[in-house]
């Protein structure tokens, strides 16, 4: 039977421990497997014990990364198990350490929904940016709507955006056309940048 050949705790990664069954059969696991395995250096395994302590020190990596990955930068469920999954994980491994940060409420997808959008109509943008965002950060697409109805007025962000862009002037048709272009690739609809121009007092606005 394979024997624990030396038991230490890793020198890179907090909470993390190497289990030496050979000078090439290496385990690595946390603290709790340490615990409810019982081992120490000589402890003899069965290969079942082996296999079962592999994947339950995979399931506890892929949980410990998971929960460093969200603690550093608020994500999607959708963008959490796919980087598990470019780290290695596997993708049952990835998404139980997902399952196990919802039980905590540490991964919100709904909340989340409502962060993105508000971030970025914050940041002067409209609400197809905001959706493009949330497309690009796997936030399930039924969140979406009601993310989207919690965003600020468009309004307020708009006109503020013209006055920067013509500073009191009176626009002729080719500066009114590089406002109207700027504001529709920030995400604002047509309708929303019309009545945006039509509110400065711009004149000839195309449709």
């Amino acid at each position: 039977m394979p024997i624990i050949q030396k038991l230490e705790e890793s020198k890179h990664v907090s909470g993390r421990y190497l289990v030496w069954l050979g000078e090439k059969e290496l385990l690595r696991v946390t603290e709790a497997e340490v615990l409810s395995f019982g081992l120490y250096t000589g402890r003899e395994l069965t290969e079942e014990e082996v296999a079962r302590l592999s994947q339950a020190g995979q399931t506890s990596g892929a949980k410990a990364t998971a929960a460093r990955m969200v603690g550093a930068k608020p994500m999607s469920r959708g963008e959490l198990t796919e980087k598990l999954r470019r780290k290695g994980c596997t993708p049952e491994d990835a998404e139980e350490a997902a399952d196990w940060l919802e039980e905590l409420g540490v991964l919100d997808d709904r909340a989340y929904a409502v962060m993105v959008v508000r971030h970025y109509t914050a940041k002067g943008y409209g609400l197809r940016k905001a959706q493009d965002e949330l497309w690009r950060r796997k936030v399930p697409r039924e969140l979406w709507a009601e993310a989207l109805a919690q965003a600020e007025p468009s309004g307020e962000a708009i006109d503020r955006l013209i006055a920067q862009k013509l500073r009191g002037k009176t626009p002729d048709r080719q500066e009114l056309g590089k406002v109207q272009n700027f504001l529709l690739r920030r995400g604002f609809s047509w309708d929303e940048v019309k009545e945006g121009l039509e509110r400065y007092g711009a004149e000839d606005v195309s449709d």
